[in-house]
């Protein structure tokens, strides 16, 4: 059975960080692409990131270019998004997908875990 589990969510202030994990089981972890994908409330997905498997090929939306930080372990199944200067436009469910790149993650490709809430406010 394949099996996506997000955990790291949660409430912080404006500026501050969180680091999302997502631990994978099931599928050849090592060798899959993985993306986190979020999705604000009343609004569609948004590809956030996309890590190769052997994290030669990094890739980033603009809107959080410079602030999150895509990584994975494939010795533990898991892929990580550090996120700094956390904004308010940045609270969503983030999802951890096995999708490799932008457009099959916006048509909900690969598997797809249940999601991490992450809400900034003050």
């Amino acid at each position: 059975e394949v099996q996506l589990v997000e955990s790291g969510g949660g409430l912080v202030q404006p500026g501050g960080s969180l680091r999302l994990s997502c631990a994978a089981s099931g599928f050849t972890f090592s060798s899959s692409s993985m993306s986190w994908v979020r999705q604000a409330p009343g609004k569609g997905l948004e590809w956030v990131s996309t890590i190769s498997w052997s994290s030669s090929y990094i890739d980033y939306a603009d809107s959080v270019k410079g602030r999150f930080t895509i990584s994975r372990d494939n010795a533990q199944n898991t892929v990580y998004l550090q996120m700094n200067t956390l904004r308010s436009e940045d609270t969503a469910l983030y999802y951890c997908a096995s999708c490799q790149n932008q457009a099959f993650c916006e048509k909900k490709r690969g598997y797809w875990g249940r999601g991490t809430q992450v809400t900034v406010s003050s």
